[in-house]
């Protein structure tokens, strides 16, 4: 043998996974039957946690050269790909976790104070690997959600916001965008055009019906008066840099421009990567949001309206967080920004040569 002998069980370090459920009610001799399911689902979470946040850390450090290989855009998409899937298993634990009835629950529930799943700082370094900004988060108990944190795990929390993060790592990736401006072709212009001329038409389309009233009439010119403006401020960089300012956007004024040529051309052989990049952020995203949203349900039905034991607003909180502490919406709200393939602005030949797989 090249290597010396393993044996499974030494491996996995099963005699300390095994040994680490301490059950508070068999040590205050108050034994509750679910709290093991409460420690053994939690303690999964925290795997799961470690596992996505190593898979962060790679994508992160290949997001931090200034190239950025094809065959390393590959390895960024599989691996997100597979925090994915993480989060899409995580999230099936809730139904696992609910067979505990909220009288089950309260057997062992007095015992755990002021302990809270809010105290988990793996789950905060993933969302601040991920960009969740401090600036976006909510108070926990009208405090920084930090505070909560001691010593090592407050240390690692404090350097991971001052780290680079996916957001702003995908934010500069798109910056650098080929295919923008090139062989006399510029796609922010030309999509332009096709904008004005697609508004120009549907204002055309509405006067020239004969077939709706002139109620109807002014309702979707004033619906299309009101999508001319949302493009606006689309085509205006200090605009759109105000509406950054407030809140609006996060994304730089060249990332967005950059983010739909790849998602309105994603058919071209050189956008493929990218486009599923894309596609896989808005998913984990959404998975994220789809959890936060059943976590806040499984509180309201365990506690009602009862605080949480580490002191917030409980089932109220992680309602709030749902919508709060969504990290890649731009995404969601470029397709504000589509027009039908129909009305695209045409490619080059010379460009789309260019951005195919070529054999000689």
């Amino acid at each position: 043998m090249k290597y010396p002998p393993v044996d499974y069980s030494g491996y996995l370090g099963l005699d300390k996974l095994l040994n680490s459920q301490k059950p508070k009610s068999d040590e205050y001799k108050k034994p509750a039957h679910d709290e093991m399911l409460f420690i053994v689902t939690h303690q999964a979470y925290e795997l799961w946690f470690k596992q996505i946040i190593h898979e962060l850390d790679s994508v992160l450090n290949l997001f931090a050269k200034d190239f950025i290989e094809e065959r390393n855009m590959g390895v960024v998409v599989s691996r997100l790909d597979r925090i994915m899937e993480i989060f899409k298993l995580i999230q099936m634990q809730i139904p696992v976790l609910e067979t505990m009835t909220p009288l089950d629950f309260l057997d062992f529930r007095d015992m755990l104070y002021p302990a809270s799943g809010f105290q988990s700082y793996q789950f905060r370094l993933i969302e601040n690997k991920l960009g969740l900004s401090s600036q976006h988060r909510l108070t926990y108990n009208n405090a920084p959600y930090s505070e909560v944190f001691v010593n090592n795990e407050k240390k690692q929390i404090d350097q991971s916001e001052k780290q680079s993060n996916l957001f702003t790592s995908v934010d500069n990736w798109l910056k650098r965008t080929p295919f923008l401006k090139k062989d006399g072709f510029d796609f922010w212009a030309n999509y332009k055009t096709s904008v004005t001329k697609m508004l120009n038409n549907e204002k055309d389309l509405t006067d020239r019906n004969t077939l709706i009233s002139d109620e109807i009439k002014e309702k979707q010119r004033q619906q299309i008066n009101k999508t001319e403006e949302i493009f606006k401020a689309l085509f205006d960089k200090d605009q759109y840099n105000e509406l950054v300012k407030n809140g609006k956007w996060r994304l730089s004024y060249e990332s967005v421009h950059a983010a739909l040529l790849i998602q309105m051309y994603r058919y071209e052989p050189i956008f493929q990567l990218p486009f599923r990049l894309i596609t896989r952020l808005i998913d984990i995203d959404e998975t994220l949001t789809e959890w936060r949203y059943k976590h806040a349900l499984m509180a309201k039905r365990m506690l009602g309206t009862k605080v949480g034991t580490g002191g917030s607003s409980g089932a109220e909180y992680l309602k709030k967080s749902t919508e709060k502490h969504k990290i890649f919406s731009d995404f969601f709200q470029l397709t504000t920004f589509f027009i039908p393939r129909s009305e695209l602005p045409i490619l080059p030949k010379s460009l789309t040569e260019k951005m195919q797989f070529k054999y000689n």
